[in-house]
């Protein structure tokens, strides 16, 4: 089932009607949302981070379980959407940096208890989060789109584990 204008694309409307388009957002949803949720549940904040110092604008725990899944959900999008125009181009290999950077993380802010080398991934976190954007901005829009909320959110983080880091 080729789309009118004879290829496959993930801006084509046609995209999810092949079942290896839809296989394969599958796969980088299990994969995004999945490895993150797993690392998230295996690295919950306890007594060491209830104990630090946190600045004013330290959010309640509460709201990082919902904003990261809506982000994971837009994150997988975008890189599949990515995947499907090319797999190994720049633009999925900073992709693929940024999950790395993005689940290497919270083991080593909240099990490694490291908030000065995890102030430090998450530097590049957003480095490579902004790299994504430029890089998918004149191919894929949406995709580059699919990212700003996730760089906003990452640019917050960043400054939350930089003022930690300063309190502690």
């Amino acid at each position: 089932m080729q789309d009118p204008d004879g290829r496959f694309g993930a801006l084509s409307p046609y995209a999810l009607k092949n079942p290896r388009n839809l296989g394969a957002l599958v796969v980088f949803l299990l994969l995004v949302f999945g490895g993150g949720s797993a690392i998230g549940v295996s690295t919950l904040p306890g007594d060491w981070y209830a104990g630090l110092t946190k600045p004013t604008f330290n959010p309640p725990n509460w709201i990082f379980g919902p904003v990261w899944s809506v982000l994971y959900v837009a994150i997988a999008v975008a890189g599949w959407r990515n995947w499907q125009r090319e797999r190994t181009g720049p633009a999925m290999k900073v992709w693929g940096m940024q999950l790395l950077a993005n689940f290497t993380w919270s083991p080593v802010f909240f099990a490694a208890h490291r908030i000065d080398l995890a102030f430090g991934i998450i530097l590049l976190l957003l480095i490579c989060i902004a790299a994504f954007i430029l890089l998918a901005w004149g191919r894929d829009r949406l995709s580059a789109l699919l990212f700003a909320p996730y760089a906003a959110w990452v640019g917050f983080a960043s400054a939350l584990n930089g003022a930690i880091l300063w309190l502690n």
